[in-house]
């Protein structure tokens, strides 16, 4: 065992704290709107904290550290570029606003509202299976990292019988994330995750600080200078011969973020968990600062890693990593554990314990918001739609939890059958694809755009999960396939978009009635949009900035504005230098130093300023749950009447 007492009572006491959350959340449920979307009523600083730490889970961390291992600081100099896009997506409330807008509680019932129930089931279908192969490996990188972290045996005698400890950690593992959900929908997830969220921000800080001071910035120089030529951890551009995670899988990402924003439902709950669409929309400008700290830890601790493993300072850690990993055959097994195998020996007592529990939290959020939407989506797409008959709020939460027992045993043995073979990421990328990769152009044009048609949402949802699905088949078959799941990803975006723009416009003329979808003019809900400035100056509505903005809406804008700006900046003039002068090893090692300790000072501000944001979001939560009047017929159901003109 690697943990002491004091590690286990840390982790231990910060479970046991979310259990009272929990119980806290069940008395306010009484609709099914609580149950699927917190009844509507998370402020921003709720909806992006718990959003927050749902999107990273501890797979999330495994996955970016072993990509980060081999690419080092060299793919955040491109995400430079790629923050002018997420600033730009956030400000504008791209898709969010819009989704919000519809009042839908899930992707498939706007789906139906625009085009039709038949397609709101095959969207439900595909969306729920893409769901499952993708959340089916999560409790089987976890579990793993828990038995090799906390140094538990492979396996132990119990009454005679030799038991294997992977599927033990697996099932508990799952078991207390289930009962997470089961017991308050996704009121007991916003606010459990709300509370996990704040304590992740504090656990980066304090694991990045004791990093920094373990290995000292000359042995990173050192230890980085050590990667094979045109595979840099530190200059962007020499990485000609860094695989898959290069320049070209960054070029899809920045074209996925823009194309299948609200399509990965795995945190679907959140979509429409804001009391307004405005409050979503800043609760997505929020998450440009919210994330700071976190890729701040999920950037620096694989470099921290890096230098262990390569430094002769530390060789005898280096030794003991090598011979716990020498000793698992699987390489994908490898790249996941090598990361954390080399915090179990360089953490001491207490930081052990705060780290699992890290670990531990960023687990169940991940976990019990996908299990949330998955089964959510069956039951609210698949099943809902062929009764002629609703449920009463009873039955129907009843059956919520039903579907979400179901998903929770399919992944138990998914995760303890399922070869992994491949990075996470790219993983992730090719399951997703199923659904995502011909979602996007459903759900940008069906909210943006009055031509879109039914016959164009099927084509374009056939054609992305037949590109998904053919590169999962050649893969199984072809091990070793040169075209990766990052690039399966990107065919399957591209032809998507082409069919529903072509089908759309060949098709029959038809124009959507937009404002009723969007509740808009005549079709406004009240209460939901308060205004603040009538007529917003020219400049600030040039930035995003609207009529329900209040000075301190504005002045997030504006710092957001300024943040990205730096580092737009730097990436223009690093370019202009590397390409005209050079730009020597040393000096990228001091831009990296500089680039950490801004984002460290900057990081201790946010944790501060989202904790206090968060609270006073969560008083005004309770009371909202506590005294708002329920209508039981909002239950995802679509009541039909023209919506064309």
């Amino acid at each position: 065992m690697n943990l002491t007492l004091i590690d286990w009572l840390i982790a231990s006491l910060s479970i046991v704290a979310l259990f009272f959350v929990v119980r806290l959340s069940k008395k306010l449920v009484r609709s099914v709107a609580d149950y699927l979307s917190a009844g509507r009523s998370a402020g921003r600083y709720m909806i992006t904290v718990s959003q927050g730490i749902a999107f990273v889970g501890a797979i999330t961390i495994v996955g970016q550290w072993e990509m980060n291992y081999v690419a080092g600081f060299v793919l955040r100099w491109w995400e430079f570029i790629m923050a002018v896009v997420l600033l730009a997506i956030t400000v504008s409330g791209w898709v969010v606003y819009r989704f919000r807008q519809t009042r839908a509680l899930t992707i498939a019932q706007f789906l139906e509202m625009r085009y039709s129930k038949n397609f709101r089931i095959f969207a439900g279908i595909l969306a729920f299976v893409s769901g499952l192969l993708n959340f089916g490996v999560f409790p089987s990188v976890v579990s793993r990292f828990m038995i090799y972290f906390c140094g538990f045996p492979l396996s132990f005698n119990f009454v005679g019988f030799e038991i294997s400890t992977y599927p033990v950690v697996l099932g508990s593992i799952l078991l207390l994330s289930l009962y997470f959900v089961f017991a308050g929908g996704q009121i007991a997830v916003i606010l459990t995750e709300f509370f996990q969220g704040i304590y992740a921000n504090f656990a980066f800080l304090v694991i990045i600080v004791f990093a920094l001071y373990f290995v000292t910035w000359d042995q990173i120089a050192v230890a980085v200078n050590t990667a094979p030529i045109n595979a840099s951890l530190i200059n962007p551009y020499e990485t000609s011969e860094v695989p898959d995670f290069n320049f070209w899988y960054f070029l899809i990402n920045i074209v996925g973020v823009i194309y299948v924003k609200l399509s990965w439902q795995g945190t679907q709950g959140f979509n429409s968990s804001a009391k307004s669409a405005h409050e979503a929309k800043m609760g997505e400008v929020l998450a440009n600062y919210r994330d700071i700290p976190k890729w701040l830890f999920l950037v620096l601790i694989p470099v921290v890693a890096y230098t262990i493993l390569n430094h002769s300072d530390f060789s005898s850690i280096a030794n003991s990593v090598n011979s716990t990993l020498s000793g698992i055959s699987s390489t994908a097994i490898q790249n996941q554990l090598r990361i954390p195998l080399v915090l179990s020996e360089i953490l001491p007592v207490g930081l052990m314990g705060v780290f699992l529990a890290l670990m531990l939290m960023a687990t169940i959020s991940t976990h019990d918001s996908y299990m949330h939407s998955w089964g959510s989506i069956f039951v609210q797409d698949v099943i809902m739609p062929f009764r002629k008959k609703s449920f009463t709020p009873e039955q129907h939460i009843k059956v919520l939890k039903l579907s979400i027992v179901g998903v929770c045993t399919f992944i138990f043995f998914f995760s303890l059958w399922f070869p992994m073979t491949d990075y996470i990421f790219l993983y992730f990328a090719i399951t997703a694809a199923i659904f995502t990769g011909g979602s996007g152009a459903v759900i940008i044009g069906g909210l943006y755009w009055k031509r879109g048609t039914t016959s164009a949402a099927w084509s374009s949802l056939i054609v992305g999960s037949v590109i998904a699905v053919t590169g999962i088949i050649l893969q199984q078959i072809y091990p070793n396939f040169p075209i990766n799941g990052q690039y399966f990803w990107a065919m399957a975006m591209g032809g998507s978009s082409l069919v529903y723009v072509a089908v759309s416009l060949l098709g029959k003329q038809n124009e959507f009635n937009m404002d009723k979808l969007l509740h808009r003019g005549e079709y406004e809900v009240k209460n939901e949009t308060i205004i603040i400035d009538e007529v917003p100056q020219k400049g600030f509505k040039m930035l995003g900035i609207g009529k329900e903005f209040t000075k301190g809406d504005k002045l997030i804008y504006i710092l957001a504005y300024a943040w990205t700006l730096i580092w737009v900046i730097a990436f223009i003039v690093g370019t202009i230098l590397d390409y005209s002068t050079g730009i020597s090893n040393s000096s990228w090692m001091e831009f990296w130093k500089v680039f950490v300790y801004m984002n460290l000072f900057a990081s201790l501000i946010i944790v501060i300023w989202f904790t206090y944001g968060g609270i006073t979001d969560l008083k005004d939560m309770l009371i909202r749950l506590k005294t708002m009047v329920r209508d039981h017929s909002d239950d995802g159901t679509v009541k039909y009447e023209e919506n064309h003109k």
